[in-house]
């Protein structure tokens, strides 16, 4: 079981090893650039060489590279959907030139064309991205809160969407947590929670989970709304927190906060809670 957070690349690249590490990290997540825009940033050479020799020494992995914020497979404008796929496809590059082990992208929504179309068209885009060039990267598919036209809340279109793409091994998940509970699934409950990860296993398989961001979820069951919460203080609560971290099935998975950061030192003290919770310890700090 390894734990991270999603850090900055701001200055330099390798910095972002040294953030991660400062706060108790042994994984991490990234932007591949501008979060809010289509393209990611020049890597310089140097600073690749650099930031592979300080994971290594600091021992974070895996490395996840989360996707722009913009991009939308399901869109439908051909420009947005043709700007989406290579944002996507570029961002891979990224990732295999940093040698990441997973790229994080949200399902994607219909903006209102319908699901059925929405879905045509995710099939449709990531077809095309899966021409790409993958290296040892996996595309995680994140499930979503479900508001407005946002598809993947339910894992039955999560499901859907891999097998029709003929269940392409380098296909996965990113299961959120805060997105799942506001979707309608109760994490909170050992019980429901149990049924939760057997639907997950029948549909999708959990040898596709890729990695769990693990977030609170400020809003309440199945009220549709993407509110990130920091752990114990919101609906899934420690106790529901603690039961993920118990299960069987996860005590290989690696977690990743995106919790809300008001004060310094939210990200140790989030991550800290975690370890608690699963019962280790201490931090790799």
């Amino acid at each position: 079981m390894r734990f991270g957070a999603h850090v900055s690349i701001a200055n330099h690249l390798y910095d972002a090893v040294d953030r991660a590490a400062s706060i108790g990290c042994d994984a991490m997540q990234i932007f591949p650039g501008n979060p809010r825009g289509w393209h990611s940033s020049y890597f310089d050479l140097a600073d690749l060489d650099e930031f592979r020799r300080r994971r290594e020494l600091a021992d974070i992995r895996p490395l996840v590279i989360h996707l722009p914020y913009l991009v939308n497979l399901g869109a439908p404008t051909n420009r947005v959907f043709e700007a989406s796929i290579a944002a996507t496809k570029d961002s891979l590059a990224k990732a295999v030139l940093v040698d990441a082990d997973f790229l994080v992208v949200h399902v994607g929504s219909h903006v209102g064309a319908g699901r059925e179309y929405g879905l045509q068209r995710i099939n449709a885009g990531l077809k095309e991205v899966l021409t790409s060039d993958f290296g040892r990267a996996k595309l995680l598919l994140e499930n979503t809160a479900g508001a407005g036209f946002t598809l993947g809340s339910r894992l039955e279109e999560i499901a859907e969407i891999v097998n029709d793409l003929d269940k392409d091994p380098r296909l996965g998940i990113c299961l959120d947590t805060c997105h799942a509970y506001a979707a309608g699934y109760d994490l909170s409950d050992p019980a429901t929670l149990d049924d939760f990860i057997k639907k997950l296993d029948d549909l999708i398989g959990l040898d596709r989970i890729g990695v769990i961001h693990a977030n609170d979820c400020r809003g309440t069951l199945g009220d549709h709304l993407d509110r990130h919460e920091q752990i114990g203080h919101g609906a899934i609560g420690r106790d529901g927190f603690r039961a993920i971290l118990k299960r069987p099935e996860f005590q290989e998975m690696t977690f990743i906060i995106e919790t809300p950061r008001p004060e310094a030192g939210d990200d140790i003290r989030n991550l800290e809670v975690l370890r608690s919770l699963a019962g280790i310890a201490e931090s790799p700090t």
